[in-house]
Order: C-alpha cells, then structure tokens, then sequence
C-alpha cells in the first residue's frame, strides 16, 4: 500500500487565477493564448447558443461538423461542474457534543440528529479513529439537454452522451485531501494542505480557491461521516421530508455573508452557497444531500444570475473496518442561467453515476508531505499575482 502512497505528478507552471465554482467555458485552447475571465467565456457561449437557430442537436449548431471538438468542450462542462466542487462552509475542528435523549428542543435538533448519524455509522465509537484515508472508484459523467426559453417558446438541444471515468482520493486530517480524477481522456487534479485548496485542469492551469479553506464534497457525501458530522455541528434543522421510500430530518448550513465576499471574481458576485443534508430517520445514515450556489454576473448589457444546484443520492453503505462507507451513488446537477431585464433563460442539466470500488484507512506511508500544493502557487504567491 506504501507505494500507491508515493504518487508523482508533473506541473506545467501556468498564471494563477481563482478557482472558479461552476460551469467553465474556456474556449482557449492554444498554448499561451491569452486568458481571459471564466464568467467573460460563459456569456460568449450563450451569446454563441443564442444566436444559433432551432436545432435538435446543440453540438453540431455551435461547433459545425467539428464533433469531437464538441465532445470535448462538453466534457469540461461536467468536470467544471461534478468534477472537484466544495462545500459552502470550512469543518468544524471543535469536538461535537454529545446529548440526551429526552427534552431536546427544536433548536438543538441539528445536534441529536448528527450523534445518531455517528451511532449509524459506527464512528462514535473509541477505536474507529483512522489517521487517513485512502479511496478509488469509477464515475460515469453524462451530459444532458439544455433547455433554452424565450418566453413563447422552449427549445431543447443537445442529446444524451456519457463518459466513463475513474477517480483515486487521499485524505489526511485536519483538512487534507488530495483528488485525480480522470474522465474521457482528461484529468482533474485538486487538492488541500489545510491552508490552500486549489485546482488543475489541462486548459485553465492551477488554481486557488478563494475565501476560507472548505471540504472537497465528494468527501462528505458518505465518505467521511465525521468529516460530515463536522460540517453539520451548527447546521439548522427545518424540520422533515420525504425522500424516495424514507422519512427524513433536513439539516442546513450555508455559508455567511463575510465569506461569500471573498469569493468574489471580477464582475462575479457570490450572492449565496447553502447546502442540505437529508438524514433518515429509520437508519439515520445520510441518503441525500443538495446544494445550492448563485452567483450575479455584471456586463453592459444585463445582469445575468446562475444558479447550480447539485443533488446527490448516497447509498450502498458497507462496513469498512467498522465504519459504515456509502459505495454508490448519483448526482444530478443543473446550471440555470436567467437576468434581470430579460425574460430569456437556460437550464442545463447533468449527472454523474459514481461507485466506490475500495477503501483502505491508515495507509502507510501517506504523510503531510503528500498534500504540498503545486510549485506554481507558491511561485505565483511570491509574485503577488493572488487576488487579495
């Protein structure tokens, strides 16, 4: 197992920019061309999808008979979106409370549903204290229609086409991670040493995310209950829902407004990030969990807001050394484009089929050395290129 822990990886420095969360449109694709905002790609490429006449298949209206390239610009349609997103909110490194089972009032809810979810999961046990983490599995990444409304009408374009995929996931508390993610011929790489969270992707380079350090949410979606019980330690409950054959408590946290400042980019505002979580309450074991990120985007023109919301169904949950581990899973996410002064709007949707294939805790050999960020962000650090 040590040697699955000695990884190499090869960086090309590249100017580094902040990590944007949501869809990328880069469209540059030749070495040292000029890069420019990821929002300024998004608005050519609708103003690209709007342009185009009825068509029932979206690929071939934008890129003509180039249907490879298409292909790929898909693909980094679902890697900017499924890909390596984050959590709304840093984990709590506070040691959750433990409370009684009588008189627990509607405010204190969040907390007793989170001790019956370590229960379930077998993680509040003493001896399941596991130093790090080692993860691999399959993804099936699917891109699906778009619809575009113009008030009168509703066109559908694009067809239903899948990538297969394959990812491998490091973890180490407090805060690292390390995630290579390969789909269709391309690789995500993104990762934390507790300080940094960054990205690399084969056509925007490295990137830093901005505001405070939060979790990969790959992690949190049944791989990690603690790391999961963490982010949901000061999480409202709203009560209960219904989610496929269970009943479910609904807990919810959402980052505050300071933070959502210093994700700022440009002319992209974060307006809010919000994420629920639906534990049931006759396994208490977490089955699903959705969030919600909007963002407004100044131009000329108009005001354009876009909301991605990710649902993820989690289930499959085995015992892994006494710790109760989600091994499947899907995502449906959507990308839902609208302004302020126009009644034209798009909604794209996408999926991802995942499955955990093995996992393996104290790896040997897997230390902090394991989760140093690439050269050139610190190069990048030392030349002051980091947004502020």
């Amino acid at each position: 197992m040590s040697s699955r822990a000695r990884r190499k990886q090869i960086w090309c420095v590249q100017p580094l920019t902040p990590l944007m969360e949501g869809p990328d449109f880069n469209m540059q694709n030749q070495e040292g061309s000029k890069k420019e905002s990821s929002w300024e790609f998004i608005r050519e490429w609708f103003r690209v999808q709007k342009s185009v006449p009825g068509s029932n298949n979206f690929s071939m209206s934008v890129y003509g008979n180039n249907i490879s390239l298409a292909k790929r610009q898909d693909l980094r349609l679902l890697l900017g979106v499924l890909g390596c997103p984050l959590a709304p909110i840093p984990i709590s490194n506070h040691p959750i409370s433990h409370l009684h089972f009588k008189n627990i009032p509607i405010t204190s809810a969040a907390n007793y549903i989170i001790q019956q979810y370590l229960a379930a999961t077998g993680c509040s046990k003493k001896h399941n204290s596991a130093k790090n983490m080692y993860t691999s599995g399959v993804v099936k990444m699917i891109r699906c229609e778009t619809e575009v409304s113009s008030g009168k009408s509703v066109r559908t374009l694009g067809s239903r086409s899948g990538e297969n995929g394959c990812f491998v996931l490091w973890q180490m508390s407090p805060g690292m991670w390390s995630l290579e993610l390969a789909v269709g011929g391309n690789k995500v790489l993104a990762g934390s040493d507790g300080k940094i969270v960054w990205r690399h992707t084969p056509w925007l380079g490295t990137h830093a995310a901005k505001g405070p350090q939060r979790p990969l949410r790959r992690i949190i979606q049944g791989l990690d209950p603690k790391s999961t019980a963490r982010l949901f330690a000061k999480a409202e409950c709203l009560g209960e829902k219904r989610i496929g054959e269970d009943d479910c408590f609904v807990l919810k946290v959402a980052a505050d407004r300071d933070a959502v400042i210093e994700r700022n980019e440009g002319s992209a505002e974060v307006i809010r990030h919000v994420l629920y979580g639906y534990f049931s309450q006759k396994s208490g074991l977490l089955i699903y969990m959705e969030d919600s990120h909007l963002t407004r985007v100044q131009s000329p023109d108009d005001t354009v807001y876009w909301e991605t919301t990710i649902g993820s169904t989690i289930g499959d949950y085995l015992d892994v050394d006494g710790v109760l581990i989600a091994h499947q899973g899907r995502t449906i996410a959507t990308v839902f484009r609208f302004g302020e002064t126009t009644i034209q709007h798009s909604r794209t949707r996408m999926e991802e089929e995942w499955r955990i294939h093995d996992v393996v805790f104290n790896v040997p050999g897997l230390s902090m050395d394991s989760f140093i960020p690439p050269a050139d962000i610190f190069d990048a650090e030392n030349a002051n290129t980091i947004s502020p």
